[in-house]
């Protein structure tokens, strides 16, 4: 799968420096001075991230066929308009990301999950980015306590299963942290899901 290693480097690649740019609420921007693989040194912009939980909700039953889903449908400034997403938020502080997918899943959606799973966990944009999504699938749902901050605007949206995957075909669903777990809970959870 994989060519022969280069010959190993006298200095290992990673960085050397990092002049900070901006500081923000949510995102942390510098500019590095990273060597490469090939003992090469350069300059890179480089976007620091807290991470984030993203989480499917299953309003049906884990063995079904075609289990109904629920998604957000919330508005984004960056994309210019709604997307179709799985809820998901940044982690409060060190907190264990089972805890934060918990909490956004509440806060988003006013369901609290009964069983809870980890799938996998995505970067998003490694090209300038080190943030890492944590991909989540949430069964046996209950009422909580709906929680939206003042800047998301979401409706929620109930769906069988197969009805996302063709959104996804279809290119309405867009967002790639929910395109990943949508697919990646149809190809290892639910085989037999619906087409």
């Amino acid at each position: 799968m994989t060519d022969e290693p280069s010959a190993m480097p006298t200095h290992p690649p990673g960085r050397l420096d990092s002049r900070p740019v901006h500081d923000g609420r949510i995102v942390h921007l510098s500019v590095d001075t990273v060597r490469f693989p090939d003992g090469s040194v350069g300059e890179l912009e480089m976007i620091r991230h807290s991470g984030a939980a993203a989480v499917l909700p299953i309003l049906g039953h884990r063995d079904e066929i075609d289990p109904e889903i629920l998604l957000i449908r919330q508005y984004r400034y960056a994309s210019d308009g709604y997307l179709y997403e799985v809820p998901a938020g940044r982690r409060d502080g060190t907190e264990d990301w089972h805890v934060c997918a918990r909490r956004e899943l509440e806060e988003e959606t006013g369901y609290l999950a009964g069983d809870l799973e980890k799938l996998t966990a995505i970067y998003t944009t490694p090209g300038f980015t080190d943030e890492v999504i944590h991909l989540f699938i949430a069964y046996e749902l209950s009422a909580g306590a709906l929680a939206q901050e003042a800047d998301e605007f979401i409706d929620l949206v109930r769906l069988p299963f197969s009805d996302a995957l063709g959104l996804i075909r279809d290119g309405e669903i867009t967002d790639a942290k929910t395109i990943c777990t949508l697919l990646f809970a149809r190809t290892f959870l639910l085989p037999n899901a619906s087409r």
